[in-house]
Parts: structure tokens; sequence; C-alpha cells
């Protein structure tokens, strides 16, 4: 089984940080797609320059990710059409995009394929495999809200980066687990990175 991992431009990479974290732990097969928004939310909020060059996303991917994550992790340059996340007949489980910015979602709802990203989102839905939209975006306008419909009533499951207070979180890194958590359940991939409803 292999994932296909999304980073765009919205503010979240915590999530997208402890998602691909809980992936190399498990030595989860995965494909990574990063936009150069996605770069520098990263540098923004996580105060980690990944760079431009792949010289120096490699070593800033270490930090990231792992030391060793190039045994689990492939990272796809968004300009890459040979990539065989290009092609419908390269198999992958799921994709997930976390954060989802709006500008990626309305290229997704609107069937636009402007790099290797949303190719393999659009991939996902023309061959009706699971795609899950981890949106971070407030307030929305009707715009917004069309978009997520139209990709709910396609199958996308839609999971708002709304994190829940019952479990009594005590640090944003509580938070952060809360949504990844509640997204690694949309996958179907086992966790515990979160207290649930009714758990003692």
């Amino acid at each position: 089984m292999s994932y296909v991992v999304g980073i765009t431009g919205a503010s979240g990479a915590p999530y997208a940080q402890t998602l691909l974290r809980y992936f190399y732990r498990r030595k989860i097969s995965t494909h990574l797609l990063i936009t150069k928004a996605g770069l520098q939310v990263i540098k923004e909020e996580i105060n980690l320059d990944l760079g431009k060059t792949p010289k120096t996303l490699e070593k800033g991917l270490e930090s990231f990710i792992g030391e060793e994550y190039k045994k689990f992790v492939v990272l796809h340059d968004l300009e890459d059409w040979y990539s065989p996340l290009a092609s419908g007949s390269f198999e992958t489980s799921a994709m997930i995009i976390i954060p989802c910015s709006v500008h990626t979602l309305s290229a997704i709802a609107t069937g636009q394929s402007s790099n290797l990203l949303e190719r393999r989102a659009d991939i996902m839905l023309k061959e009706k495999k699971p795609l899950v939209i981890v949106l971070r975006e407030m307030p929305l306008n009707t715009i917004h809200l069309e978009h997520l419909l139209k990709l709910s009533q396609m199958g996308v499951h839609i999971l708002p980066a709304m994190p829940g207070f019952y479990h009594h979180p005590k640090t944003i890194q509580d938070m952060v687990d809360f949504v990844v958590g509640r997204a690694l359940d949309v996958l179907d991939i086992p966790n515990d990175l979160y207290k649930r409803w009714g758990s003692s």
C-alpha cells in the first residue's frame, strides 16, 4: 500500500509534518508533492527552510520527516509529467492533501491539472479512488462551499482542519494530533493519536 500526500499553501504545515512522521515511523510508502506556497508556509510556521533545489530539499526533509525518510518517501517534482503519479495506471491506495488551500480546492473542483498535485487529484477522481482534502480556510464563501459540495458529491472526503476539545488538549500538538488522527481514520489507518469519545 502507498499513499500520496500533497502539501499546499494553506496554513497548517504542522498537520502535514505530523502525518508524514506518522507514516515514516510505520514505514508506510509515501509519494510526496509540495507546492511552492507549501514550502513558504512550512518556512513560516515551522521555521524550517526546505530550500528550492533537490539537494536542499533532501536535507530539509530529513528535519521535516526523519533522517532516513528516503527509504519510504518519494518526493516528486510538480512539473515532472514523466512521474508515475501522472498516470492513472500507477496504483496508489489513497491521496490526502493536507493542508489544502482554496486555490487547490478550486483547481480540483474545476478539473484543472496545471501541476502534478492537481493532476494526481484528478486521477483519483476519475479512477474513483479515495481522495481526502483537509481544507484550512475561514470563513468560507459561496464559491468555496459550491466546490466542496461538488467534490463531496463525487465521493471526496472533506475534512476541515477543525480540532475538537472534548479530549482536553494541553498543547498545540494535541490539537494537531486530533485532526491528523481523524484524517488517518478516514484513510482507514489505525491510530491512537487522540483520545476517542467515550474512551477511558
